[in-house]
């Protein structure tokens, strides 16, 4: 079995562990044992009626907004997962990037990455500032999962009215902006790569910013390196260099790499992103 075969088999397996409570698929019942005190390392919404554990992205929100202290503890648990696995997360273990990538193999003109696509990469970062820290805080609601988060309305927002009558006759505005939104994102992701992965992903975002530091990656030998960008120009991310705050850390750029350099396991320490591999004329 291939690298790439390796990984997807990981993505559906931490999909079906996440949300491993499979009576709640019949009955909408969600699952509120031991388990769900613990944060899975992916974007899987806690009220998904298959969840066994919880959102860090929603723990935290809803730990700010409850005014119930600082959440030390979701916050580590995260600092955690990006110390050790940086955006690995996303490459093996986000039940929702798996999710994208099936939907970018629909047949179908795709949108390629450019300049404008890597400034778009910037928007998570206030998203996660505003909407996970700042609303949370000074509104009292958890900001991202109530008004944005894609993920929670497909795995949640989508089923809880069909095993609840009385819920549709809730329903409101901000049901209705929520659904076109997951529409939205469901339909830019099979035209355009891992597009909420990429641009929206708060969570994404922060485990970005340990991708230098993690013990876990994609390594590059400096002396084999000819810093040609084959890397660059083959992966679908906006990354500039391996192991910038882009790269999930898949592995794919191995297998284009003209002399080798790039060793794909994860299990040692990542090198960083100090070498120029970038593309010609970005």
């Amino acid at each position: 079995m291939d690298r790439e075969k390796k990984r997807r088999l990981t993505q559906a397996v931490a999909a079906v562990l996440y949300n491993a409570h499979l009576p709640g698929f019949a009955t909408g019942r969600l699952y509120r044992g031991p388990l769900k005190r613990v944060c899975a390392p992916g974007l899987n919404c806690y009220s998904c009626p298959g969840a066994v554990a919880s959102c860090p992205l929603g723990s935290l929100q809803n730990a700010l907004a409850g005014g119930r202290g600082f959440p030390l503890y979701v916050l580590g648990l995260m600092l955690l997962f990006g110390a050790l696995l940086g955006r690995l997360v996303c490459a093996f273990l986000c039940p929702f990037g798996l999710l994208q990538e099936l939907l970018y193999r629909l047949p179908g003109r795709k949108i390629g990455k450019s300049r404008w696509t890597r400034r778009l990469t910037y928007i998570k970062y206030p998203l996660f500032v505003i909407f996970v820290i700042l609303i949370p805080l000074y509104v009292g609601a958890p900001g991202f999962c109530k008004w944005i988060c894609p993920a929670g309305t497909l795995e949640a927002g989508v089923l809880h009215p069909l095993y609840t009558p009385a819920l549709r006759e809730l329903l409101g505005a901000t049901y209705w902006w929520k659904i076109s939104l997951a529409v939205t994102t469901v339909g830019l992701c099979a035209f355009c790569f891992r597009a909420f992965c990429r641009f929206v992903c708060p969570l994404g975002a922060f485990y970005g910013l340990f991708n230098r530091i993690s013990p876990v990656g994609v390594r590059v030998d400096e002396d084999k390196c000819v810093r040609c960008g084959a890397c660059v120009r083959h992966c679908k991310m906006d990354v500039r260099k391996i192991n910038d705050t882009e790269c999930i850390r898949c592995g794919g750029c191995a297998g284009v790499c003209p002399t080798g350099a790039i060793d794909p396991r994860i299990f040692h320490r990542a090198e960083k992103a100090a070498h120029p591999q970038t593309e010609k004329g970005n």
